[in-house]
């Protein structure tokens, strides 16, 4: 299954309450199960943007980051059997930027076979150093991690919220909180008041700070 296959998934069930957002040790523990194919789509909808966007930030173009996300998801779930959720020992966030960091240096590493000549020099590339890697190339592709980590805890929470409230009004959320359309416009082309369109933007604004902040807490949880 490729990306855009997945991308195109959703499980049937829906979630509410305290289950927006299932804990990482609850999710990884399912992931063991490969046949779980809901539990598989919920890890990939949560990370691939995530892994694709820190791969076009390590110099990838956008095939090459389809790629290595796809990889990664494959690298994953190998070895899933015999991985053991430790946080004390290593948090998922840095297990994970691993998996990802090595992908990304087999893809940059397979270009220059092909082109047969060095990388340019002024390439986010040889910046993050992912050709020799060392400890100050660790350290610059955690840095990138880590800033596209926090922004995939709000993308996440955006999208743990959509599965689970009414198509109509996560498009009003949508359209008022991301796309910045006036609420009056929203209603002519939605059908429905400025008065609805404020109410179901300040419910689900409410839902995805929910969502992140939980998100936020579990990493705090392995951090400490």
């Amino acid at each position: 299954m490729n990306v855009a296959e997945m991308t195109k998934m959703r499980p049937d069930a829906a979630k509410t309450g305290s289950e927006l957002v299932p804990t990482r040790r609850t999710l990884l523990e399912r992931l063991r199960d490969l046949d779980d194919h809901d539990s598989w789509q919920e890890f990939f909808d949560t990370y691939w943007k995530l892994i694709y966007c820190a791969a076009v930030k390590a110099g990838l173009s956008d095939s090459e980051a389809e790629d290595a996300v796809q990889e990664t998801i494959i690298g994953v779930a190998r070895r899933m059997p015999e991985f053991r959720y430790e946080p004390g020992v290593c948090s998922f966030k840095g297990w994970l930027m691993h998996v990802t960091r090595r992908r990304i240096i087999d893809h940059l590493r397979k270009r220059q076979t092909r082109q047969a000549q060095p990388l340019p020099s002024d390439t986010a590339t040889q910046e993050l150093g992912l050709q020799i890697p060392d400890t100050a190339a660790e350290r610059a592709f955690a840095e990138v991690w880590e800033q596209e980590w926090e922004k995939n805890l709000v993308d996440a929470a955006l999208e743990r919220v959509k599965r689970v409230v009414k198509p109509e009004h996560y498009q009003i959320f949508y359209l008022h909180s991301v796309k910045n359309m006036p609420a009056r416009d929203i209603g002519q082309l939605l059908g429905v008041s400025a008065a609805k369109v404020y109410v179901v933007k300040h419910r689900l604004a409410r839902l995805v700070k929910q969502a992140a902040r939980r998100l936020e807490r579990e990493e705090a949880s392995e951090d400490a």
